[in-house]
């Protein structure tokens, strides 16, 4: 039995479905039953509260595993005292530098500490920006052809999904991949209008990509994420601490195919921007 959580969400997501089509019993933890991948087993659960966890955790030989929560050390423990023996920790690709002052690193770093000293075999997964990030444009997709975001200028080599969790599969399955940390990237790197000319082919409509300035941007954060996280995405994005256009060989070496180009991903997904 393996056991995912976020398993509503893109990468959580992507595992459940994963390891169900290879035909692995899945325990998908959910705050809502009725949201549970096809095929997976609900198990009803809240992670800020690591008690929750133990009731789903009888017969788990693996956990994919968020990071962020108030008290991974104690998730991690009722894993271990469950008799879980490997886990899948997803974390970002800033977590490695060291640098607490920035929240989003000091987060990713914590949730990784915890798996290291966990006691049980780890498997790290550092991330470029998902694919799926565009899927923040629906809002303005839905009301016209334009959509203005932040970070125009930045190109990042983002990763689908798929890719990650197909690592993360390889890893729940197997202990050769136990106390590595593996670091993700899609094929190139790309800036936002790229990206949307893309989505521009596939959807079939003349669509626009309009840069936020900068004071713009700052606004749109303030107004949707606490201060110590705007700084965290301006340290990142704006003095350049976080460089998300690096391409790794990591999914075509584990997975043995290439990962996927932001058109495989757009074609996949232009159902939900119709």
């Amino acid at each position: 039995m393996y056991l995912v959580t976020g398993a509503t969400g893109n990468v959580g997501g992507a595992v459940a479905d994963a390891l169900v089509e290879h035909g692995h019993p899945v325990r998908a933890l959910v705050r809502d039953e009725t949201r549970a991948p096809k095929g997976t087993v609900p198990a009803v659960a809240d992670l800020n509260d690591p008690d929750s966890l133990t009731p789903w955790l009888e017969g788990v030989e693996a956990a994919f595993m968020l990071p962020g929560y108030p008290d991974m050390p104690a998730l991690y423990e009722r894993l271990r005292d469950a008799g879980v023996r490997r886990v899948v920790q997803l974390s970002g690709g800033s977590a490695g530098t060291g640098d607490k002052t920035n929240a989003v690193t000091a987060m990713m770093e914590g949730s990784e500490d915890a798996a290291r000293e966990s006691g049980l075999a780890w498997t790290i997964l550092r991330p470029n920006a998902f694919m799926s990030n565009t899927l923040r444009w629906l809002p303005q997709l839905r009301t016209g052809d334009t959509v203005r975001a932040p970070w125009g200028g930045i190109p990042l080599a983002c990763v689908d999904p798929v890719d990650i969790a197909a690592v993360a599969v390889a890893a729940l399955l197997d202990d050769a991949h136990s106390g590595a940390v593996y670091q993700l990237s899609g094929p190139r790197a790309m800036l936002p209008a790229e990206q949307l000319a893309i989505l521009a082919r596939v959807l079939d409509r003349p669509l626009r990509f309009e840069a936020l300035t900068l004071d713009e941007t700052r606004a749109e954060l303030e107004a949707t994420m606490p201060a110590e996280y705007v700084h965290a995405f301006w340290d990142f994005y704006v003095d350049g601490n976080l460089d998300e256009s690096r391409l790794f060989s990591t999914v075509e070496q584990i997975t043995g195919r290439p990962p996927r180009a932001f058109e495989q991903w757009a074609e996949a997904h232009a159902a939900d921007f119709r």
